[in-house]
């Protein structure tokens, strides 16, 4: 088979890339992706959570981050300017597609006034602009996106990428698992979060050159709502860093869900935790993740590979999700299924184990989780409770970030790297910017090939001599 472009991931990164594509009327592209057509998926399976039209975040809240300091790295190839255009541009095609209109996080008096008690409290606030979809609602804008491709852009779901297949520093096409070969001028690799070993191991094959990324490794807090309801009513998700006193870590926020359910997720076997939230359904709880970043330096430069031990760690002691009250742990005792019962915070993931995590995290992760609930307890009274569960390990597999151009591609001719598989990103909103910028530079390329290939046909045409009749 041949094809003009092929994608390959169905995430926001690549779905975008297919939109812009179709919207600049490039013809023979083909999107691939290893899990299922969004009909098919279940969000009660771990693995479909993950892969699929939609990619994680068909499963997640559906939060898009309309600022230019959170959510990946496409600061270092735009200016500040043309990424918050992009950044607008991009969300009003969500908006398009069936994204609510109300967006958090506006400048006012009530955000400075959070900003100004997260200082006293040890905490940096980093102001954030979001749209928040809802976990029902992503569904719906996922199910638009893929009507509006019908017919413009061939869809392969259930059909894995084996291998990138490159020649003489050029892309050629990709390799199929069932060992089929598929032949393209140009190749978009969107892998996204469950995508980030497969990048890794293609990326060294080619000889890209990477960046080791920090790992982000932590527990997923759940609390009553009304403890966070200040906070969360003005700006839905706080983005909060802590320098933790003993170590000096950077500790953050990550995804909070107000009145949302803690979920988990399946990579490679591999269970770990996650939140999201429901635009009208509600629980009486809200959750979000508190991460602790570590970069590693020589000789050890595998930071996904540290994130997988964590997370198997706890996968063997729990036979999955571990959940833990926080008074337990600090009492220095595991959780038991009594003592989970006795909690005032009531779990909305049933099936995770109780269990002590002190097992699973090395002391520095753990002192620093423990400062940072003590941090925002001084902001949100309540935070620190006993009563306050921990549901471990939540991991953010992020991929070593590749070498990329200001175009995302990447030293091999015509091979783009985008999305938060590629370490690029970190989020939905810039994820699907990262398919627009690539998506834009390919429709670039082919335009200029094909008005080069009438140029030279005009010319041949010119230059041909006719015979006199006889």
């Amino acid at each position: 088979m041949d094809y003009r472009v092929i994608i390959v991931g169905c995430g926001p990164a690549g779905i975008f890339t297919a939109l812009t594509l179709a919207e600049h009327d490039v013809d023979r592209v083909i999107l691939f992706d290893q899990g299922n057509e969004l009909e098919k998926r279940s969000r009660h399976d771990a693995k479909d959570v993950l892969c699929g039209w939609g990619g994680a975040g068909a499963y997640s809240d559906g939060k898009l981050n309309i600022s230019t300091e959170v959510g990946g790295y496409l600061l270092d190839f735009l200016d500040k300017n043309d990424l918050i255009n992009i950044l607008k541009s991009t969300d009003e095609i969500f908006v398009k597609y069936g994204a609510p209109d109300r967006i958090f996080g506006d400048l006012t008096t009530s955000v400075e006034e959070i900003a100004d008690q997260a200082s006293l409290a040890g905490l940096e606030f980093i102001p954030t602009v979001i749209r928040h979809i809802g976990t029902e609602n992503c569904q719906r804008v996922l199910r638009h996106m893929r009507k509006a491709l019908d017919g413009k852009v061939e869809v392969k779901t259930c059909c894995q990428v084996k291998s990138l297949i490159e020649e003489g520093g050029q892309i050629k096409g990709v390799k199929l698992a069932d060992g089929q070969i598929v032949n393209s001028n140009y190749v978009i690799a969107a892998p996204g979060r469950v995508g980030a070993s497969w990048m890794k191991d293609e990326a060294e094959s080619l000889g890209l050159t990477t960046k080791s990324s920090p790992v982000d490794i932590g527990v997923r807090v759940e609390l009553p709502a009304t403890i966070l309801k200040k906070i969360t009513d003005v700006t839905y998700e706080p983005k909060l860093i802590f320098y933790s006193k003993t170590f000096d870590d950077k500790v953050r926020t990550f995804c909070m869900n107000p009145y949302g359910e803690v979920v988990t997720e399946e990579n490679d076997g591999i269970i770990t935790v996650n939140g999201h939230s429901y635009a009208k359904r509600k629980s009486n709880n809200s959750n979000f993740a508190i991460l602790v970043s570590s970069t590693f330096t020589e000789p050890f430069r595998d930071p996904i590979a540290y994130g997988r031990y964590i997370a198997r760690l706890a996968n063997l002691l729990g036979g999955g999700a571990i959940i833990q009250r926080l008074g337990d742990l600090l009492a220095g005792r595991r959780s038991t299924g009594d003592r989970i019962d006795h909690c005032l915070t009531r779990p909305t993931l049933m099936k995770a184990t109780p269990g002590d995590l002190s097992f699973v995290f090395p002391y520095r992760h753990l002192q620093s989780i423990i400062e940072m609930l003590q941090a925002l307890d001084r902001l949100a009274p309540g935070v620190y409770s006993r009563h306050t569960l921990l549901y471990g390990v939540e991991v953010k597999f992020y991929s070593n970030r590749i070498e990329v151009s200001q175009e995302m591609e990447t030293k091999v001719k015509n091979l783009f790297a985008i999305g938060d598989g590629a370490g690029i990103t970190r989020g939905l909103l810039q994820a699907s910017a990262s398919g627009v910028i690539a998506a834009r530079a390919i429709a670039s390329r082919i335009k200029g090939e094909q008005k080069s290939a009438k140029r030279v046909g005009k010319a041949g045409s010119q230059g041909m001599v006719r015979k006199p009749a006889q």
